[in-house]
């Protein structure tokens, strides 16, 4: 499938397990963010929706106002951050290179890259409207 060119409909109809979809108010700074700080690609980039793939895995990001008839909007908090208690694992990414990106960037490091007891090296950074990303690989 050409994510370039799919139309909604066929997209729509390929998508299984578990899929996430991300409401923002920027399209393209979300989508830039993923892209520069954890190397996602990009396709389908407008100012109302974007499809971005970390190897297998496909996210949508679809802009406030693509979603007015559906209730989700009137949940979304009206100050920062949009993303609180949600954690968007990125297998596979080093954390620290991730970490260096953001850091040069401005980006919110909220923790840094730690060794965990269940084996894994992980941080957790912040998009800049609050959704928390945590780069992590297998520890040796």
């Amino acid at each position: 499938m050409d994510l370039e060119t799919v139309s909604a409909d066929e997209f729509g109809r390929s998508l299984e397990g578990i899929g996430i979809n991300l409401l923002s108010r920027d399209v393209r700074g979300l989508a830039g963010f993923l892209r520069d700080v954890f190397g996602l690609s990009v396709h389908r980039l407008s100012d109302d929706f974007a499809i971005l793939r970390h190897g297998a895995m496909l996210l949508q990001i679809h802009a406030d106002a693509t979603f007015a008839r559906h209730p989700l909007p009137g949940l979304i908090p009206e100050n920062p951050p949009r993303g609180g208690g949600v954690q968007i694992y990125l297998f596979g990414i080093d954390p620290d290179a991730a970490i260096a990106r953001a850091a040069a960037a401005g980006h919110v490091v909220a923790e840094p890259a730690t060794d965990k007891p269940h084996g894994l090296r992980e941080a957790t950074i912040l998009s800049p409207e609050g959704y928390a990303f945590s780069p992590a690989i297998k520890r040796p």
